[in-house]
């Protein structure tokens, strides 16, 4: 146990935990930017079994964030080189590879075997598919994903809680994110993120501390803002049956979703340019800050009400920094709506660029 001697000398931790760790079994969906770092802190720590899911091989421009990964392995499975990296660090875990990509074929019969999954996966069709087939099998989800330099962290399926689509309610028809060549992302940002996602998935193992249940943590690292958002749990988005035929799960289509910066927005409001400004952020958001000709729809509504949202004028959504509204934004392009712009770094863009007597948060 000198291993684990730091974490079992914990308080409200100790040999109990750790050894509920060495029982349980963590399927990882992903062995990329997300997935690093999950995969290292959950081997470090000793969790006893580790599926991982992964088909991809190692690219130079993998090199910047996923750091298990190095120079020499350009070309190579992920899914091995991890493997025998995460192996030389604690041999004591067992290791189930699946070299493949998550289908609707293969989904519930490799998450059935998990107590607990950890979607890694860098695409809305995947998380979809997750978050059905963990529904199903009833395992509970912890969610992580990115946007440039912001991260979202959740719990789904926990304990009754919320699941995915109760804060996202239907999965796109069609291209759902930028190209992932012009998107970018920071570098450390996964780490941070994943970490997060690690951490979640140590508390729901071990009982400790006070899981994501029906919220989502964002995380700002160029502001260093945290903010938690709860999430309305749907009894009826844990009574599917079955999976959907087809989550179309490509990685790189390009969206029809345009960028719009605050100060296009404030050329757009200057000229009385015909369009709706629609705000997707909370109730509590919304009256510490707005922009006046704004019309405020929670994210967790707008698919419910996209009847009263005008079917051939852009649209340009906000949000704080500008993560939520693209997910907003990318859903309504999806559904038809062909005009759509999300306003890059949102209201708290507007605030330090347009209007320095807002309040920010």
């Amino acid at each position: 146990m000198d291993r684990y001697d730091r974490q079992t000398r914990l308080e409200g931790f100790g040999k109990e935990k750790q050894a509920m760790l060495q029982q349980a079994k963590v399927l990882v969906i992903g062995a990329g930017g997300l997935g690093v770092p999950v995969l290292q802190y959950l081997t470090a720590m000793g969790v006893g079994c580790i599926g991982i899911v992964e088909h991809d091989t190692v690219s130079v421009t993998n090199l910047q964030r996923q750091v298990l990964y190095r120079t020499a392995d350009q070309g190579a499975s992920k899914l091995k080189v991890a493997a025998q990296r995460l192996q030389l660090l604690n041999p004591d875990v067992t290791f189930n590879l699946y070299d493949t990509w998550l289908t609707t074929e293969n989904a519930l019969d490799i998450i059935s075997n998990y107590d607990v999954v950890v979607d890694c996966s860098d695409n809305f069709g995947t998380r979809y598919l997750v978050n059905d087939a963990c529904v199903i099998t009833g395992k509970p989800l912890v969610y992580g994903a990115i946007y440039k330099y912001e991260g979202q962290v959740s719990v789904f399926n926990y304990q009754e809680g919320a699941t995915y689509r109760c804060i996202f309610p239907e999965r796109p028809e069609s291209g759902e994110m930028l190209n992932c060549n012009d998107m970018g992302v920071l570098g450390v940002l996964p780490g941070i993120i994943g970490s997060y996602q690690a951490n979640e998935t140590v508390k729901v193992i071990t009982g400790i501390g006070t899981p994501l249940r029906n919220q989502l943590l964002t995380i700002d690292t160029l502001h260093n803002t945290h903010h938690i958002f709860n999430i309305t749990p749907l009894a009826a988005n844990r009574q599917l049956m079955a999976l959907q035929a087809d989550y179309q799960q490509s990685v790189c289509e390009i969206t029809g979703v345009q960028s719009l910066s605050v100060q296009q927005l404030q050329e757009w409001l200057q000229h009385d340019t015909h369009f709706m400004l629609l705000d997707v952020r909370e109730h509590d958001e919304w009256n510490i800050c707005h922009i006046p000709q704004s019309v405020h729809i929670p994210m967790g509504q707008v698919l419910q009400q996209t009847g009263a949202l005008p079917a051939n004028t852009p649209i340009a959504v906000l949000c704080h920094h500008g993560m939520r509204s693209r997910a907003v934004a990318e859903r309504l392009s999806a559904l038809g709506f062909n005009k759509v712009y999300n306003i890059e770094g949102g209201i708290h863009a507007w605030a330090r660029a347009i209007d320095d007597q807002m309040q920010t948060y």
